[in-house]
């Protein structure tokens, strides 16, 4: 069984016991979520998708922690002009395991 499931403007396929890294999330570390953007549901075969939404289809995850990804070098330059310009980026996330995917 597994789920197609909407957040943070990404699409993300989950499976029960699956860890993934969302955009940030509300919650403390320890506390369940319920992920209800749910657009497609297969089990055992058998497809279920919405228009776009599920509206019976609900995923429960647990929230593990709140971190900041590697940083990212943005480099901008133009040649002969003696322009250059570096910045960094860091994205926060929330780290989720997926527990459960009820219809």
């Amino acid at each position: 069984m597994y789920a197609v499931i909407r957040s943070g403007g990404k699409q993300y396929r989950v499976v029960p016991g699956q860890t993934i890294r969302l955009e940030s999330l509300a919650g403390e570390p320890g506390s369940k979520v319920q992920l209800g953007e749910v657009l497609l549901v297969e089990n055992d075969g058998k497809f279920q998708t919405g228009t776009p939404l599920l509206s019976n289809a609900k995923v429960e995850a647990t929230v593990l922690e709140h971190d900041r990804a590697k940083k990212i070098i943005v480099f901008k330059k133009k040649r002969k002009k003696q322009y250059r310009r570096t910045n960094g980026h860091r994205q926060n996330f929330t780290a989720v395991r997926i527990e459960s995917i009820t219809l």
